[in-house]
């Protein structure tokens, strides 16, 4: 699924479509481009992103269906590329990861900050 084109029109909730045919409750997605921010609601799916700004950024984000909404406790976006979820469990609480990891092309020094970074974030 395409998500960075949920600039357009309609994006969104074609974007749940897709969820909704493979049964996904839950979805960390990257590089969003999406200049709404908070919480979405699109489709039966609840949309939380990291901020409202009035320029299209490239944010990530959370979507989760809205009969799992009422479990997320928190969503935390730590940095651009880092990001978790809180869900309320039976027993206990399950925390979902969201990260960004550079890719292959990516300089040496760039793929060692982010490991840092990522050491950090645990």
């Amino acid at each position: 699924m395409n998500v960075r084109s949920m600039y357009r029109a309609c994006s969104p909730t074609a974007s749940t479509r897709e969820l909704a045919r493979y049964k996904l409750d839950l979805v960390g997605v990257q590089q969003v481009r999406w200049y709404k921010g908070g919480t979405v609601r699109a489709g039966n799916y609840i949309f939380f992103m990291e901020k409202e700004t009035n320029i299209i950024t490239w944010e990530q984000g959370f979507f989760a269906h809205h009969r799992r909404a009422s479990a997320v406790k928190r969503v935390e976006f730590v940095s651009d590329t880092e990001s978790y979820i809180i869900l309320r469990g039976c027993w206990c609480n399950i925390i979902v990861l969201n990260v960004h990891a550079p890719s292959e092309e990516e300089s040496d020094d760039s793929k060692d900050s982010f490991m840092r970074n990522f050491e950090d974030f645990l």
